[in-house]
């Protein structure tokens, strides 16, 4: 997509600066979702880590909702 407009008087398209703004924000929101990703990985793998050391020790925990 490019700025320039055969329709309007100046060749400028309006909706430019929207896509821009959108394309940028779009981009931001994947890279804090990669980010949230990788974070909830880890706590899965320490959560996994702790019952099963709960487990070998016979200590209960309490089960998921």
């Amino acid at each position: 997509m490019t700025d320039y407009c055969a329709f309007s008087q100046d060749h400028r398209c309006v909706k430019w600066l929207d896509y821009e703004i959108t394309r940028q924000q779009l981009e931001e929101a994947d890279e804090l979702c990669h980010g949230n990703w990788i974070e909830i990985e880890k706590q899965y793998e320490y959560i996994c880590t702790l019952q099963s050391i709960l487990e070998k020790h016979g200590i209960p925990y309490p089960a998921e909702p």
